[in-house]
């Protein structure tokens, strides 16, 4: 029985195989395969150059802003010297800031800044002196106690467990310097900046409190330095940030990949036309708006003074998060239709007759409640103005006569 068992679930799994066709999935690539079902990473693209759409001059004292996260409807950003604080700010004055500091804590080299629903993580692994510190670290700060200027904050120690020799390389001359990280619901993941090679390897290790060798994962040619890390887990979308060696800035997107590796889908980079700019930091809220800050940098005669910049990736991502599957429903059976998915000024939605009294609940990607409406038994069908929302994903909750159902839709 046995035998017959596993020859049956190899027949299985042999049709299933059989159907997929793999190749490159993307309509925006230069090898577009439209038979293709299985997104097999082999998607090429254009050479493309990318414009800010605004810009805007950032304080004195965040020169060295060296990451960015978007949360509470603010911006928050950190120097990668000797300062202690984060500095949340907005784009209609940016110099109307807040300053939050760290007390109790000691800015080694913070490079990169990352969240999830309950903490802000800082990262304290910039390593390019000598590519020989032994005393890498993340910072985790409970989000409650940040805003109110007590913050709880705890380390979770790592080493990489490539590393094996700790000589001093010399300045901006290792493979073990990191400056970008995101967090997932589980895990931490580094994305190495690499001096020598100019690629950067991902590394993982757990969220939580304690002492860790980061698990290699993968290596790719990125052929530049990678400074700033966005991502949507949702929607497998990552974003990094980075320059190459003449410090021409560039944005590398990957979307579509497999489980957490990151370089199994889609892999395109995009030239930002800002050039001498060291851009140190990457975020985005839904995916198709994007803010990045550069540092002030001077050389010879070229001075370039720290910025925050917004990019418009509409025409790269669209497509791509509009085909996510934003019609499934998150329970089995829904008993309610909304369209039309994307939408840009009125959501519909048709519902059998409510016998209670319901309520629609419409979040940002960041679990920010943005639109709340209450519904009245015997309604079949319902419009709700959404033109002010910014464009982007949203996630739309209906709770009625003891159900709940899910959606998520695009704003246009």
């Amino acid at each position: 029985m046995i035998r017959t068992g596993l020859i049956l679930l190899l027949l299985v799994a042999t049709k299933y195989a059989e159907a997929q066709i793999s190749g490159c999935t993307d309509p925006l690539a230069i090898n577009y395969d439209s038979s293709a079902t299985h997104n097999d990473g082999s998607c090429t693209y254009d050479l493309t150059t990318v414009s800010v759409l605004s810009s805007w001059d950032l304080p004195e004292v965040m020169e060295e802003t060296s990451g960015l996260i978007i949360w509470n409807d603010k911006i928050w950003t950190h120097n990668d010297d000797t300062d202690i604080n984060i500095y949340a700010f907005d784009t209609t004055n940016v110099y109307d800031y807040d300053a939050y500091p760290l007390t109790g804590t000691v800015n080694t080299d913070w490079e990169e800044i990352s969240q999830d629903d309950d903490y802000v993580y800082i990262g304290d692994f910039g390593n390019n002196a000598g590519g020989n510190r032994t005393d890498l670290k993340i910072l985790r700060i409970e989000k409650n106690s940040l805003l109110a200027n007590l913050p709880v904050i705890d380390t979770i120690h790592f080493s990489y467990s490539l590393q094996t020799d700790f000589s001093s390389t010399g300045p901006n001359n290792t493979d073990f310097d990191c400056e970008a990280f995101i967090v997932t619901t589980d895990s931490i993941y580094l994305f190495t900046k690499e001096w020598v090679s100019e690629r950067t390897s991902v590394y993982s290790f757990p969220k939580t409190p304690g002492t860790y060798t980061a698990d290699y994962i993968e290596t790719y040619n990125v052929e530049g330095l990678i400074t700033g890390a966005t991502f949507l887990e949702r929607e497998r979308l990552v974003v990094l940030s980075g320059y190459t060696s003449r410090l021409q800035p560039f944005l590398f997107l990957l979307y579509d990949f497999q489980d957490n590796h990151f370089f199994s889908g889609n892999k395109r980079k995009l030239s930002v036309n800002l050039p001498f700019h060291q851009v140190e930091g990457v975020a985005t809220e839904e995916g198709l708006v994007y803010y990045i800050s550069n540092e002030k940098f001077s050389h010879s005669f070229i001075t370039t003074y720290q910025k925050l910049h917004k990019i418009d990736l509409t025409n790269y991502l669209n497509d791509y998060l509009s085909r996510d599957p934003l019609n499934v429903t998150e329970v089995s059976q829904s008993r309610i239709i909304f369209y039309p998915n994307p939408v840009k000024d009125m959501l519909n939605i048709d519902f059998p007759e409510i016998t209670q009294e319901a309520v629609i609940y419409i979040h940002n990607t960041v679990g920010q409640l943005v639109r709340i409406v209450h519904i009245h038994e015997g309604i079949l069908h319902l419009s709700v103005y959404v033109s002010d929302l910014s464009r982007g994903i949203y996630y739309l909750t209906i709770k009625s006569d003891n159900n709940i159902d899910k959606f998520k839709w695009l704003k246009n």
